[in-house]
């Protein structure tokens, strides 16, 4: 019997033990931009991002394991061109009418040391929701000398196929369906 409860005892202090290395980070706004790249008739490229942006960041940094959830409001693209930002929010694109955010959720984290090197999980897209994989080109925590709390943040990048999510305008024009997304993003620990 003292075994059993000395045992147990230890099994509740190792599950403790790993609750409490995981941390909660909540999207900073200002510091977190969602782009896209897309070429023009190989001519050249046009770019645009998503400026209203939600989400939460839970890390667990000795387990090497995570969860991230970022909401995009699509009504908010700007590609610096009003003309092109009404295009980009219309059926033609984004259709923000009907689908007003766009949403990618990575729960698999794969880690080069202490730093997390990738996020693999699924984007939801005018309704569809698709695999993709954000490779860091670059992640660090740093303690805040502004805010005195811990932030994580760093450089993601993946490329998809806009037509498996129904965006197939401009298709026959010659443009292209390979879309580069770029995220920075930095996350402060609540």
């Amino acid at each position: 019997m003292i075994r059993t409860t000395l045992a147990a005892a230890a099994l509740a202090t190792v599950a403790l033990g790993a609750q409490a290395q995981t941390a909660t980070y909540a999207i900073d706004p200002t510091h977190t931009f969602a782009t896209f790249e897309i070429s023009h008739f190989g001519a050249s490229t046009n770019r645009g991002r998503f400026d209203k942006k939600t989400g939460t960041v839970t890390l667990d940094k000795a387990g090497k394991s995570g969860k991230v959830e970022i909401t995009l409001e699509t009504g908010s693209i700007n590609s610096g061109t009003a003309a092109f930002d009404k295009h980009l929010a219309s059926k033609d694109f984004f259709n923000a009418a009907e689908f007003p955010t766009a949403k990618f959720v990575g729960d698999k984290f794969t880690f080069n040391g202490d730093k997390v090197a990738e996020v693999s999980g699924t984007l939801t897209l005018l309704g569809k929701t698709n695999p993709v994989t954000l490779k860091a080109t670059n992640f660090a925590c740093y303690e805040s000398p502004m805010l005195k709390r811990e932030v994580c943040g760093g450089d993601f990048e993946t490329s998809i196929v806009r037509s498996q999510y129904g965006m197939t305008w401009g298709l026959n024009y010659g443009f292209s369906d390979a879309v580069k997304v770029v995220i920075q993003v930095e996350a402060v620990k609540q």
